[in-house]
């Protein structure tokens, strides 16, 4: 989750969370816990499971939605490569539903429904390295967001485009075509994915280990295609993520990858809603909507500029924009003072400044509360879309009209209008398996909540907001002039469910639009005992 931090959550609800989950290391389980001795005599050491009954199992089970929580018979807490496979085997050989965590943000029950009996755990398979045969990194799928940025950049001096949330993992963000900060300047971070090793299992039921590339001349090519973007938990259990630009040239490590700024100028405005009006309200957001139509091209002076507009229901009293731009670029606090002029321009209103200086580029993205949306371990309903173009009058009456709601009183309601384009939109949409590239805008609509009793008030504004921004379309962001989709990431199980999706338009092309079909393909090839499903799954091509 991106834009939305623990110290505004707690700001705007006064609402004391629970604690971050910390996923045990392996070490610190091994010392309280027995081991499976599943070793099959191939020299495998055992794979550490977690059981009911052991402590270390309430924090294994759940992840950062609290609205879902597993009932597994055991999870593998695994640390190589061969512990996956046997894991994976064992599981198949028992006939128990299998699922993988990484970070442990899945939106949806993907790990924690019932028919899931085996959760692989990655978190202890964290490593950010380099591999000078390859000329590649290699980041294992374990590893949170926060951890690869600063093992790159510490060591090496470069990044990934990737998600501006510290605690999420590699293994899911990456495969679903991550964004952040960085991608108007540098593309998506699968835009820089070389490779993957991924452990998977063949028509015989038999689990192994299997390396796929972007190479033209690779027969496995495909599967490394459908993690550009396909989504987790669909083909196999990634263990790792080999990353090259592809326009990477010579043999140093640090000409492989994009380099970050050294600094960024970070801002924080907001407005109260004491006194907002519709006009103000409407005015603000076609404003934001309008500066990123012309403002969105990859040469634009304002490449490396990322900003989030964060409408939310005005019973948190007010509502906030965050940016920030490369401090280096010429002009760049002339640049960002046009931006929020442009942004407020005939609103009437003025906005107040909440934070404005020069932090490290790491500090940005691991640390400063604008984007690092640190796990709040709440309970949360989201939805997405991309849009083409600035917004209509009608959906800027839909976001006033439940932003202002007497009946409903939420303050962590809210909306995330985050900057698009740039970089990403100079990619051909079949090139990975994310074909939304021409689109400006990303929106997340969420609700954050504590109390179980609040779950159908609160999902229900998230789903009628939603429906009422895109009623033209049928109440989802069809494919069309002004809207191109959702994204697989912010997965939302209500597109695939018929009565609460009566668009008809299938949440496969919301979500994939004409690359679908290429995804079956691929499912059909690599996981053709449909091992690895959820209700948003990939189904294979009959």
């Amino acid at each position: 989750m991106a834009g939305y931090s623990r110290r505004l959550f707690i700001r705007d609800t006064a609402l004391v969370t629970g604690a971050a989950a910390v996923l045990p290391t392996v070490a610190s389980v091994a010392t309280a816990l027995a081991a499976d001795t599943t070793a099959d005599g191939s020299g495998v050491s055992p794979v550490v499971t977690v059981r009911p009954a052991d402590r270390q199992y309430p924090d294994l089970v759940w992840g950062a939605n609290r609205r879902w929580v597993g009932t597994p018979d055991y999870v593998h807490v695994v640390s190589s490569d061969a512990q996956v496979v046997t894991a994976v085997q064992q599981a198949v050989d028992s006939g128990r539903g299998i699922a993988v965590r990484s970070g442990g943000h899945c939106y949806e029950d993907f790990v924690s429904n019932s028919r899931v009996r085996v959760v692989i755990d990655m978190s202890a398979m964290n490593k950010v390295s380099y591999d000078t045969g390859r000329r590649v990194f290699a980041i294992e799928a374990g590893a949170k967001l926060g951890e690869v940025y600063r093992g790159l950049y510490r060591s090496w001096g470069v990044t990934l485009p990737g998600g501006s949330c510290p605690g999420v993992g590699a293994g899911g963000h990456i495969a679903g075509g991550g964004y952040g900060p960085l991608s108007r300047l540098h593309g998506l971070i699968v835009d820089h994915l070389w490779g993957i090793e991924v452990v998977v299992v063949d028509s015989t039921g038999t689990a192994k280990k299997v390396v796929a590339t972007r190479e033209a001349g690779d027969p496995n090519r495909e599967l490394w295609w459908a993690h550009t973007g396909g989504g987790g938990g669909n083909f196999g259990v990634v263990l790792r993520y080999l990353m090259r630009s592809p326009n990477a040239t010579g043999t140093a490590p640090a000409d492989q990858l994009p380099k970050p700024p050294a600094e960024v100028l970070v801002a924080s405005v907001s407005w109260p809603w004491a006194d907002m009006t519709e006009a103000a309200f409407t005015r603000i957001l076609g404003n934001f909507g309008r500066w990123h139509e012309k403002n969105s091209a990859p040469d634009s002076p304002y490449a490396s500029l990322f900003s989030q507009l964060k409408p939310q229901h005005r019973s948190a009293g007010s509502f906030a924009l965050t940016a920030q731009i490369d401090s280096s670029v010429a002009g760049a606090d002339k640049l960002m003072d046009d931006f929020l002029a442009a942004v407020n321009d005939g609103s009437g209103i003025s906005f107040r400044v909440d934070d404005r200086r020069r932090i490290s580029w790491l500090h940005a993205v691991t640390q400063w509360p604008g984007f690092t949306g640190t796990d709040t371990s709440t309970r949360f309903k989201a939805k997405s879309s991309y849009m083409r173009q600035g917004f209509t009058d009608a959906n800027l009456k839909a976001f006033w009209t439940h932003m202002t709601r007497t009946d409903y009183s939420h303050p962590a309601s809210l909306v995330m209008i985050t900057s698009f384009g740039g970089r990403i939109n100079t990619v051909d949409s079949a090139a990975t398996a994310v074909p939304q590239r021409d689109s400006i805008l990303k929106l997340h609509f969420v609700s954050f909540w504590t109390d179980e009793a609040e779950d159908a008030a609160n999902a229900g504004w998230v789903r009628a907001l939603y429906q009422d921004v895109y009623a033209a379309s049928g109440g989802v962001p069809a494919a069309n002039a002004y809207t191109d989709g959702c994204f697989i990431n912010y997965a939302d199980a209500d597109l695939a469910d018929p009565k609460l999706n009566t668009s008809g338009v299938a949440w496969s092309d919301l979500y994939f639009k004409g690359g679908y079909r290429r995804l079956q393909t691929a499912k059909a090839q690599w996981d053709p005992k449909n091992v690895f499903q959820h209700s948003l799954s990939i189904k294979a091509a009959q």
